[in-house]
């Protein structure tokens, strides 16, 4: 119920209100600076107070000099009313208002149910008048259910005026004003005779020389020196009166003295929504009558549409004319009930504002959004608020609520706790530790730590600067498990709750990631043995990185060579098996790095082995172009062995269900990295820190924090989970903080950033500079060799820049971060993986010369030009997609149109990481499968996987290969084997096993569209490879890798040195020439020269270099076991290359 108090004067003044209710002690209720007029008021929720209650109040007032009065009143607590219908009221009579010159002899008859009971009339006897004024005849007619229409005619005689029936409802209109002759029935005599009646009060009570000017909608537009004067005085203060133009809707009106201005901005009454006679106060936006129909307020709590962008700022699509505020509880309760809040709140005034430049530009999705500033008399107040539930609400002059919403949190938090950017967070301390959790909005963090004897509790202090809570322990605590009960305002629960979470800073956990535990990786116990005295590989530059993308289980799931205990886990990387003897080979061969699918802890595989369930079939008896593989595995996806991964529950634990015993994580992993250094490989770790499985780790500890939200509160899920936002200043840390602990604590040598593009630029920028600090002589890595890359793609609620600059391909050029380069992939494969028909043919898969059929590849001129389109993307491709470098055409790879986008974005080479298949989509083995005519001879689709492979291998910038694609690897047409089991990513070193292909139709959920296609090829068995095509795809990429890594020429490192050396000599449709000119670079060869021939045709190539000079094929396939490409010729006096089809040339001038 609303409290008010008359305060007499001019002037400041503020009025505290306190109650008492029966005998129990005073306490607030509220505080009104910004009264209507000189009334005052708050309101006092007396819910669940009791009927015949004693009531006290006090208001407390203080003006602008301090002095101080106060007044108290007693009342009696009533019942509870009964709540109405929003938009009526409760009348139990009307009144009929009728002008005409001559009302002698015109009565009203009456009928319906709104009526009360005996006032119908007889139409030969109507209603008489009640009386007349200065409108004209009116009658008062009793009600007996106002929200019923009211019939009525007005008539004399069997003469009705104006002569239909007329009606109206007295609730929402309680009278009735008629004009003679006319249909309308008008609620206001104003409205009536078409003239706005405008009622204008000053707090002092002078209303001498103000006057108001008048012009559209009025009927007799005003000069501004000749203003409209009050008409009369009435007791709320000055009266104007203004006739409309005919038909006018609406009066824009200022009310001013000489040039003072009532309000600064133009006004306008819209007479069909405000009426036409209304109330206002001077120098207040809104009205105070009429106050509008009480409508449901746009009032949702449970979305959170204000956003708090720093201590100062709020932005929120509100109208800007209303009284803004944010209210706030620290038990939290805030609810919206019968048309307002309700609950214990107080409130932080808020005041139109602007937003900066600095702040449209931090927050562009929130650059159009009107702001409001934090009253700087309630700035104290904002901590406090912040550590409980907050609610914007705008009110009406007149009060009524109406919007109200959550409130987004994040940047304010950032603003007033930005000291903790600086705060060791998480365990710390070798010996005595020490463990910190940042956690600003909660009302209290204590530390839950397990022994053998159950579980204590731990107080926690917090650092009031930074929003840290920190205890110091013992040294008996280490190894022991630990958990941390935040209490906060949830508002998912709607109210403060105790959640019990595991520390986002973790080092290690229990199975499944239920408990934290705390260690020193310092253990011995956690180091394997040599582990301080690791020899790595030499350091290699981006651009001369070649990668190879390999997931923890596959690569010893199948081995038999493995013994079963170790299969599918870290310690399979430390056995002499025949996955470890071939990633020898392949280092020998100048693969540089290993990276790893996910492999830090995550949701979806349960980490005791007990707990895991196997597909129980007999797969591999199954028909090979089978529905039932897919259906049994299907049956165990949620509970076996196999995921990618990307499902992070804690970011810097290693995985569980990959050690031997979960307990052992921590020494397996970096036994796993050693195992892989001491194979001459390099180890990347695929991160995922754009999301999280689900919100449950991150969102109780810091509610509406770590993840990204759209502009209603939800949370964004474009990544395909829980977003999180690193553009938020602790989420930000924690990935920064992360990858730098994997650097120390477990030597890893680079990092893949899955869809990248969902950070911001600066993010990555801040993990290039945090690991660029690290030192072999401070920390034991070096951390400037440490390599970066991922996924730069441009999508979802981030796109274009929309939340802030993302690290996206193009934004990183100039950074040395790598994004992987789609654009070569497409053009060699053919199509999108997004197609729905999967045969449309690139300049690997047979588009040059061996057509499929498929319509969708369309006409043949239409298969030329894309031919000649994806040359010219490969070109880009081979340079390392330099968006500067000038084709033979004349045209820059930033002019290659790629899907409208340009083709070439990189400033350096080693910013591209070029690739033709990966973990996603269908394997390169398995694309062909579906592209190239289906009857194309194995020993042919051994040609083109090489050459294929041969476009990324033998380019500029990073290479890149998905785990067994040299060996044809096949995963039966599965485009998204994530949760596909060990059956379908089967990674098979003995080739005898095949490839994998034909092991069922792939998993029904991505793959069933594709199916009518994938069928026929999986039962034929013609498409199955043997010993020798795999052997034979196996020793081809090794040759290009030995190739890559012969000369200078695939590793030129810049732009200018591509552009001088690197050059694409004319050549036939279906061939690609690359000339690099190696002169003063590589001290055996003045050139190279790559041939790719993708046509079925042996190819004749004029020769870059001048003829004359000595040129012949690169040892390496001089000495090649491959009798065909032993067959490509250099013919000295006639200066041309001769290649054979379905092949890559290298060849080298001396």
């Amino acid at each position: 119920m609303p409290i008010t108090a008359e305060v007499p004067g001019t002037g400041f003044a503020q009025v505290t209100f306190a109650a008492r209710i029966g005998d129990g002690p005073w306490r607030p209720v509220g505080t009104d600076d910004a009264p209507n007029g000189r009334t005052f008021r708050v309101f006092h929720d007396l819910r669940d107070v009791p009927a015949g209650m004693p009531l006290a109040y006090k208001a407390i007032v203080k003006d602008a000099a301090g002095a101080v009065a106060s007044a108290a009143a007693d009342a009696t607590a009533g019942p509870e009313p009964a709540p109405e219908q929003p938009g009526t009221a409760n009348r139990d009579w009307l009144v009929v208002h009728y002008q005409r010159a001559d009302h002698d002899g015109w009565g009203l008859h009456l009928w319906g149910d709104a009526i009360a009971d005996g006032t119908a009339t007889d139409w030969a006897s109507p209603r008489r008048r009640d009386g007349v004024d200065t409108f004209g005849a009116y009658w008062r007619v009793p009600l007996k259910n106002a929200e019923l229409p009211l019939d009525y005619v007005i008539h004399r005689g069997d003469t009705k005026d104006p002569g239909a029936d007329q009606h109206f409802t007295p609730a929402v209109q309680p009278e009735a004003y008629a004009v003679s002759g006319a249909q309308a029935v008008h609620p206001t005599r104003a409205a009536a005779e078409n003239r706005v009646v405008l009622h204008y009060r000053r707090p002092d009570g002078n209303h001498d020389g103000w006057g108001l000017h008048v012009w559209g909608g009025a009927a007799e537009p005003t000069d501004w020196a000749s203003p409209l004067p009050p008409v009369r005085a009435d007791g709320f203060g000055a009266v104007f009166e203004v006739p409309l133009a005919e038909g006018a809707k609406s009066l824009s009106y200022i009310i001013h003295k000489g040039d003072d201005k009532d309000l600064p901005a133009d006004q306008s009454l819209d007479v069909s929504a405000s009426g036409h006679e209304v109330w206002r106060l001077a120098g207040t936006e809104g009205l105070v009558l009429p106050v509008p129909a009480a409508t449901a307020a746009d009032a949702d709590l449970g979305k959170a549409r204000a956003h708090w962008i720093d201590r100062d700022t709020v932005a929120w699509q509100a109208e800007p004319s209303l009284r803004h505020s944010l209210a706030f509880s620290d038990r939290g309760g805030i609810a919206y009930e019968n048309g307002d809040l309700t609950g214990d709140l107080r409130l932080i005034r808020l005041v139109p504002g602007t937003l900066s430049e600095e702040q449209r530009r931090r927050w562009p999705h929130l650059a159009a959004y009107p702001a409001l500033k934090v009253d700087p008399r309630d700035a104290d107040l904002v901590r406090d608020a912040l550590r409980g539930q907050v609610v914007a609400v705008a009110r009406d002059a007149a009060g009524t609520l109406v919007a109200a919403t959550g409130v987004q949190i994040p940047g304010v938090l950032d603003d007033l706790y930005a000291k903790a950017a600086t705060a060791t967070l998480g365990p710390s301390g070798q010996v005595v530790p020490r463990l910190a959790l940042w956690a600003p909005t909660a009302r209290k963090v204590e530390l839950a730590l397990y022994g053998s004897t159950g579980r204590t509790i731990h107080r926690m202090r917090r650092d009031d600067e930074s929003g840290v809570w920190s205890v110091r322990g013992l040294p008996t605590w280490l190894g022991r498990e630990y958990t941390y009960l935040v209490t906060v305002y949830s508002p998912k629960a709607g109210e403060v709750v105790t959640n019990e979470v595991t520390d986002p800073y973790s080092l290690d956990v229990t199975p499944d990631g239920e408990r934290s535990r705390l260690v020193s990786l310092d253990a011995a116990a956690y180091r394997p043995p040599g582990w301080d005295r690791l020899a790595k590989p030499a350091a290699v530059p981006q651009d001369r990185a070649s990668i190879y993308e390999l997931h923890v289980r596959d690569f010893s799931a199948s081995d038999a060579t493995v013994p079963a205990a170790l299969r599918g886990t870290y310690a399979a990387f430390q056995h002499d098996g025949a996955g470890l003897r071939e990633l020898r080979a392949l280092a020998a061969d100048g693969l540089t790095h290993v990276h790893l699918l996910p492999a830090f802890d995550f949701a979806t595989v349960p980490e005791r082995a007990a707990d895991r369930t196997e597909p129980s079939c007999d797969l591999a008896a199954l028909p090979p172009d089978s529905e039932q593989q897919q259906e049994c595995v299907a049956r165990t996806a949620a509970k076996d062995s196999f995921n990618w991964g990307y499902d992070p529950l804690h970011y810097t634990v290693p995985e569980g269900s990959y050690a031997t015993r979960p307990g052992e994580r921590i020494k397996e992993f970096r036994g796993m990295v050693a195992g892989l250094n001491r194979a001459g490989l390099r180890v990347v770790m695929d991160v995922v820190y754009n999301h999280t499985h689900s919100t449950d780790v991150l969102d109780p500890i810091v509610p509406g924090y770590y993840h990204r939200l759209l502009d209603d509160g939800t949370v964004a899920t474009s990544t395909c989970c829980a977003n999180t936002a690193p553009e938020h200043l602790m989420m930000g840390k924690l990935v920064v903080d992360s990858v730098v602990t994997w650097a120390k604590q477990y030597k890893i040598d680079g990092f893949r950033f899955d869809l990248m593009g969902h950070h911001p630029k600066a993010n990555l920028l801040a993990v290039r500079r945090a690991l660029d600090e690290l030192t072999l002589a401070d920390d034991g890595v070096d951390g400037k060799s440490i390599i970066l890359y991922g996924e730069g793609w441009n999508f979802g609620e981030v796109a274009d820049g929309a939340r802030f600059e993302q690290a996206t391909q193009a934004n990183l050029a100039g950074t040395g971060i790598g994004t992987f380069t789609d654009r070569l992939r497409d053009a060699v494969r053919g199509g999108t993986p997004f197609d729905a028909d999967p045969r449309v043919q690139g300049f690997g898969s047979g588009l040059a010369g061996a057509p499929n059929g498929s319509p969708a590849n369309g006409t043949a001129e239409q298969q030329r030009a894309r031919l000649a389109n994806y040359s010219d993307l490969i070109r880009i491709g081979l340079t390392g997609n330099l968006r500067d470098y000038v084709l033979p055409s004349g045209r820059k790879g930033s002019e290659i149109d790629y899907n409208g986008s340009p083709a070439g974005y990189t400033a350096a080479p080693g910013e591209a990481v070029t690739y033709v298949d990966a973990h996603d989509n269908e394997t390169l083995f398995d694309a062909l499968a579906y592209k190239l005519p289906q009857d194309t001879p194995m020993a042919d689709r051994v040609r083109m996987q090489a050459l294929s492979l041969a476009t990324a291998v033998l380019s500029q910038g990073t290479t890149f290969v998905h785990a067994g694609t040299e060996r044809l690897r096949s995963k039966s047409l599965d485009r998204n084997s994530y949760d596909s089991g060990d059956w379908f990513n089967r990674l098979l070193w003995d080739c005898a096993q095949g490839n994998g292909f034909g092991a069922g139709l792939p998993p029904r959920a991505d793959n069933e569209a594709k199916w009518p296609y994938a069928r026929p090829l999986l039962a034929d068995p013609a498409l199955r490879p043997g010993c020798a095509d795999i052997d034979a795809a196996r020793a081809r990429y090794g040759e290009l890798l030995r190739i890559r890594a012969s000369s200078p020429a695939f590793a030129l490192g810049t732009l200018e040195e591509v552009q001088r050396r690197l050059s694409f000599p004319d050549s036939a449709e279906g061939v690609i020439t690359m000339h690099v000119d190696t002169e003063g670079l590589d001290p055996r060869w003045r050139s190279v020269t790559v041939v790719f021939n993708a046509t079925p045709a042996e190819h004749t190539q004029a020769m870059p270099s001048p003829a004359g000079r000595e040129v012949a094929l690169h040892p390496v396939q001089a000495g090649s076991a491959d009798p065909v490409v032993r067959t490509a010729s250099a013919d000295r006096a006639t200066g041309t290359l001769t290649v054979p089809a379905r092949t890559v040339a290298v060849f080298v001038g001396v």
